[in-house]
This record gives structure tokens, C-alpha cells and sequence, in this order.
């Protein structure tokens, strides 16, 4: 059963597509110009060459209808499913010439929104029977974060936050510069972050257990503390000081990040951890291959 997404505002990721739509045209397709007449029209299908979770259709649609209003989709397979090797995830119909000028464009969509949804997903299924969830970070390509958060949601993962605006994550470079005796300084601060209006939650990170996060816990109105490139048993060290300070309730989430790959996500889950942090979901996701065939 997929999970309901939240589907991604089209109005505000059109300025991308037509950026794109743009660098790649010109002043036209010059090839498609001289081989076919306009009113030609044809049908093609939109093809998975491996096994994917689909990202994009609704971004597809709207690519195709930037080049010409005649060209129509209709999708097979939605957003958030799977696909596999030959599936058909559309079928596309309207003027030959249109449609063959829109084809790289609508692949390089499909094909990274895809991959980003694909790869989160295999981190999603490797912590399955934990209660850890995956989330992605701030590490996106500039001008494709709606669309990168929109992919990871698609693959099962959840979205941190959207920006710096929406968040407040005090980091340990921003400790430092509180100086070692940073407590009383950094209480004062989160209770000046509570009154901020627009903000989803307070995060603070801390890069050592024993004489950092003992500290933090002892301080109320923190959401999430981030455990920054700990070991396993750091991590489980976290969790039972958590545990045994803050109770069962308003105790703060516990998310870990830095250096989790596929081959160590699911032991770090067992740790006891809330929340799994993972640039390398749209930072290093691999484009899926799909194709367009007649």
C-alpha cells in the first residue's frame, strides 16, 4: 500500500521546466522540423528498462503540454508505485513532431525524480521492522528541492526541513561558538526559538554523548536532537540517556546522520534511533533508465 503523498504544486515548479524546455529548444528542433510535418501524429509509450519506484508523471504532463497543448498523457502507473522491467508507465499521444522535441526533457525529469524515489525506497525497506524513519537533508541539486522532497516522498521517506526558514537546526558549529559552557546560553536561546512563528521544530545537534547530550536533554522545548557520525554504540548510549532522563513523554526525537549507507542503515535503525538522516537519497541517487518507444 503506498503511502498518501502530498502532491507537489505544479505553478511552482514550472519556471524550472520552462528553463529547461528553453536550453535544450533554442530557437527550435531543427532535426524534427525538417523530417515531419506538423499535423503528423503518433503514439508512444513511456518504458521502465529496470525495476523503479515512478516519480514525475504529473511534472510529464505538464512538460508535454509546454511544448504543445495537443499532446495528451495518459498515465499507467501513478507516483509512488512500482514499476518493473517493460512496464508501461504512460502512454502518450498527439503531433510526432512535439512530442519527439519534448522527449529528453521529460526523460531527464522522469529519470532523476525516479532514481531519487528508487533509492530512497531501498533505504525505507532496509529498517523495515524498526520504528526509525528515513529522512532526506538540505543536500539537493539547487532549484530541484520541491521536486527532490516531492521524489524522496514518493519512495517512502520523509522531507527535514524545506529550507532555513521553516526550521531552526542549531548545529555543533554553532555550539562551538557558544564556548564550552554553552547550557545556560543555549536554554535561553531555544526558549527565544519557541516564540518564532512558522518554524516546524527545534533541532539541536551535538557530535559527543557524554559532556554534549546530557546537557541538551536537560533542556526543555528541543524536538529533535541530531547525533552527528556516531557509532553504534554511541547511538545506543544516546537512546538509553534519552530514555532515562526524559521518560516516555515530550522526550525529544533522536535522529541520526552522517556516513549511513545502505550496508549499515538498517543496524543503525536498531539502535533505537527515531529518525535516519540521508543526504546520499538525493545527493548520489543514480537516474533510472527509462525510454520512449513507438
Amino acid at each position: 500500500m503506498v503511502k498518501e503523498l502530498k502532491k507537489i504544486d505544479i505553478d511552482l515548479i514550472r519556471p524550472l521546466i520552462k528553463m529547461a524546455i528553453e536550453e535544450d529548444l533554442g530557437t527550435g528542433d531543427v532535426t524534427s522540423e525538417i523530417l515531419f510535418n506538423d499535423d503528423e501524429q503518433a503514439k508512444a509509450n513511456i518504458i521502465s528498462r529496470e525495476e523503479i519506484v515512478v516519480c514525475g508523471m504529473d511534472i510529464a504532463s505538464e512538460i508535454l503540454r509546454l511544448y504543445d497543448e495537443r499532446l495528451k498523457l495518459k498515465i499507467k502507473i501513478s507516483d509512488g508505485e512500482s514499476a518493473h522491467v517493460g512496464s508501461k508507465l504512460g502512454t502518450i499521444e498527439g503531433p510526432l513532431r512535439a512530442m519527439l522535441s519534448a522527449e529528453r526533457i521529460l526523460l531527464n525529469f522522469l529519470q532523476r525524480l525516479s532514481g531519487i524515489a528508487t533509492t530512497t525506497q531501498k533505504y525505507v525497506f532496509a529498517i523495515q521492522g524498526t520504528k526509525a524513519k528515513i529522512y532526506d537533508t538540505r543536500k539537493t541539486m539547487p532549484g530541484w528541492r520541491l521536486l527532490e522532497k516531492y521524489a524522496v516522498r514518493c519512495g517512502g521517506g520523509y522531507n527535514h526541513r524545506l529550507g532555513l526558514y521553516d526550521g531552526i537546526l542549531i548545529k555543533d558549529n554553532h555550539l562551538a561558538q557558544l564556548g564550552r559552557d554553552f547550557h545556560h546560553k543555549l536554554k535561553i536561546i531555544i526558549e527565544k526559538a519557541k516564540e518564532i512563528k512558522g518554524i516546524n521544530f527545534i533541532a539541536v545537534e551535538v557530535d559527543h554523548v557524554d559532556d554534549q547530550l546530557n546537557y541538551v536533554l536537560d533542556i526543555p522545548g528541543i524536538d529533535i536532537v541530531l547525533l552527528d557520525n556516531m557509532g553504534q554504540w554511541q547511538l545506543k548510549h544516546a537512546v538509553e540517556m534519552r530514555d532515562a532522563m526524559c521518560g516516555k513523554h515530550k522526550r525529544p526525537l533522536l535522529e541520526a546522520s552522517g556516513n549511513i549507507t545502505l550496508s549499515n542503515v538498517s543496524a543503525i535503525a536498531q539502535c533505537g534511533v527515531d529518525r535516519i538522516a540521508i543526504g546520499a537519497i538525493t545527493h548520489s541517487a543514480t537516474a533510472v533508465d527509462l525510454g520512449l518507444d513507438r
